[in-house]
């Protein structure tokens, strides 16, 4: 089969979940072409898999120290280059576009009448899962952003809905599990102001923070440990710490429960699917969560136990077992099959 695969770059989670899959895909034999956008070519890391590629401008969400920027990203938005990419974008010859959050290839697939499958956390929400309030505009965005016709949708739980678990990076798989240190705690808050986080957790010294985010040059300054992006130090940190402190996205805190880390989450405020994140957090009592960069939780937190892994099993093969299959109103039997071979939640889905 002949796939278009849309990437969203502006998150290190959605090329890490894209990753998989399109390695996956590839590896049953399928032709897979790549588009990327949201961030330019100079900003993308480990995106060797992804080749052939092509990076376009597409759509960026402006943040400003923790909360979501709605006027600086209506005056990035570019809407002329964007339409241009949708009609200009060749689809000669492709059978399926997949998008992981990506407008350009959605868009062009829609426009274009050909079949599209949205895969992501993004496309659980057409689904009975918990939802935070917000906005009409807020619940807009998020179901129309990069909308497909058929929905691969992956959460942490399956909430009896035709939803997939979390796509767990392979090397969490084949690695070797380091022995845990329950004072040393993970922070990666991108949405946050490096000086904001040294100031939020400086004074818990009988804990080494490693703290990723906005950070451009590894520095140590006592128990605070500053580290610039690096995938493999990332994974190593996280395999290695008692407890991660992040904001609510999906796939960091998917890989946490995974291995079993406690969890600390701070949405993005104004961005509903963060929100919403936060909220199944705390209903599933897999974690703890603030709506700010607060202490006194952080200090209750981190006198807390830490979780049992839930250990989830490899579902981008159930992915694209189904993808393959072209059944793709059949959704619900492959998700089943996938929650079966997991230990969290069990029954159907």
């Amino acid at each position: 089969m002949k796939i278009l695969f849309g990437v969203q770059g502006t998150g290190n989670g959605h090329i890490s979940r894209s990753r998989e899959l399109v390695r996956k895909l590839k590896e049953d034999g399928h032709d897979v072409q790549v588009v990327i956008s949201g961030r330019s070519e100079d900003e993308l890391r480990e995106i060797e898999i992804f080749r052939p590629y092509r990076v376009l401008k597409g759509l960026t969400l402006v943040t400003y120290r923790g909360r979501m920027n709605y006027i600086d990203t209506m005056f990035q938005l570019d809407l002329v280059r964007l339409m241009s990419d949708v009609i200009t974008l060749d689809l000669g010859g492709v059978d399926l576009v997949i998008t992981d959050f990506e407008p350009v290839t959605a868009m062009a697939a829609r426009i274009k009448g050909l079949p599209s499958v949205g895969f992501g956390h993004q496309y659980a929400f057409p689904f009975r899962i918990p939802v935070a309030r917000g906005s009409l505009f807020e619940k807009y965005t998020l179901l129309n952003f990069a909308p497909a016709r058929y929905n691969a949708g992956l959460h942490w739980h399956h909430f009896n809905q035709p939803i997939f678990p979390p796509v767990i990076p392979e090397s969490l798989y084949r690695a070797e599990r380091p022995p845990e240190d329950p004072r040393k705690i993970l922070v990666y808050l991108p949405f946050e102001e490096v000086a904001d986080v040294e100031e939020f957790v400086r004074p818990f010294d009988g804990y080494s923070f490693f703290i990723y985010g906005k950070v451009k040059v590894d520095r140590d300054s006592e128990h605070l440990h500053f580290r610039s992006y690096s995938r493999q130090g990332f994974l190593r940190d996280l395999m290695e710490c008692g407890g991660v402190v992040c904001n609510a996205g999906f796939e960091l805190p998917g890989e946490a429960l995974h291995l079993g880390k406690k969890l600390l989450l701070r949405p993005l405020d104004g961005q509903i699917e963060q929100e919403s994140n936060a909220l199944a957090m705390v209903e599933l009592h897999y974690g703890m969560a603030m709506h700010r960069l607060d202490p006194d939780i952080l200090s209750h937190w981190l006198g807390m136990p830490g979780n049992s892994p839930l250990n989830y099993r490899r579902s981008v093969d159930y992915i694209a077992e189904w993808i393959a299959s072209g059944r793709w109103d059949d959704l619900r039997t492959f998700t089943e099959a996938a929650w079966r071979e997991n230990t969290p939640g069990g029954g159907r889905a």
